[in-house]
């Protein structure tokens, strides 16, 4: 139901939604304001999960429509496959897969609030690129993308190459982490492992875990003009609280946290100011250097 608080026409939309869901083929016209827009299922389903959680704002202002303050409609459209790359394409950009996180990221605003343009970015929890892939587009000079999943790797490489992207995107098989080491991989799906923490530990699958201190040490990172993005289900805990003296070296953060927001809160307070959006438990904060 956390679609009538997004949406004019909300109830309409949710039998049309219940519709397609059905296999019939209806068209989702939604209005905010004066503005009125088509949504896919996809889509739609991904704004009103993530408004369940606080995590989306829909504004209209002179007749364009803000999704979490950024202007929408530059990704707008629908995902098709596209035989001649085996991949899945929307406005020339393009994926081997479509996954959840790909519609968060392009369609449900999840990173609108940063400004990346001629910065380095950090990427932590850069799962099959999407991303990277989206700070790249948004103008970074340069991003660290991080991923421990070796099938979640993979296919982020397939990503990189599909959109032309290996001059700014660097990857890197690994998990981050406030001491050096080795991060223990679950054996799971790659649809599966964008919502399981990799934590630090010995067992039989593993990557190297490394610290902010190693990347900005190895890539020349000067923090003070750089974005640190955090989805890591969990490992945000770990450094934040183990190894903030690095965290606070950077300018601008990103994360998604997944518990006890106040506990993240009292410590980043010290050097930023955070905006929330979410609850107790989950949500997306954005904070900039005070």
């Amino acid at each position: 139901m956390a679609a009538r608080y997004l949406f004019d026409n909300w109830l309409s939309l949710l039998i049309k939604y219940a519709l397609t869901r059905l296999g019939f083929n209806v068209k989702l016209m939604a209005r905010v304001g004066d503005c009125a827009f088509e949504l896919s299922p996809e889509v739609f389903g991904c704004l009103a999960v993530r408004a369940s959680y606080g995590l989306v704002e829909i504004s209209c202002v002179d007749g364009g429509l803000y999704v979490n303050g950024g202007r929408y409609g530059e990704y707008h459209g629908a995902w098709v496959y596209d035989n001649s790359c085996n991949c899945y394409v929307k406005n020339n950009v393009r994926f081997k897969q479509i996954h959840w996180t790909i519609y968060q990221v392009f369609d449900c605003g999840e990173y609108e609030p940063s400004n990346v343009k001629d910065r380095v970015v950090v990427d932590i929890g850069a799962y099959v690129g999407d991303s990277a892939v989206y700070f790249a587009l948004k103008g970074a000079k340069r991003v660290i993308a991080i991923e421990p999943h070796p099938s979640a790797f993979s296919e982020m490489l397939d990503n990189i190459r599909l959109n032309n992207m290996e001059s700014v995107i660097i990857p890197i098989n690994a998990g981050l982490a406030s001491k050096p080491g080795k991060v223990c991989v679950e054996n799971v799906d790659v649809s599966n492992t964008y919502n399981i923490y990799h934590r630090p530990g010995d067992c039989p699958n593993t990557v190297p875990a490394v610290t902010l201190s190693d990347l900005m040490d190895k890539f020349g990172i000067d923090p003070n003009d750089a974005v640190l993005k955090m989805d890591c289900e969990g490992c945000e805990f770990d450094v934040i609280l183990n190894d903030y003296e690095h965290v606070r070296l950077f300018r601008e953060l990103i994360l998604e946290y997944h518990s006890n927001v106040n506990k993240l809160l009292k410590v980043l307070s010290r050097d930023y100011e955070c905006n929330v959006r979410g609850g107790e438990d989950l949500g997306i904060m954005h904070c900039i250097k005070k």
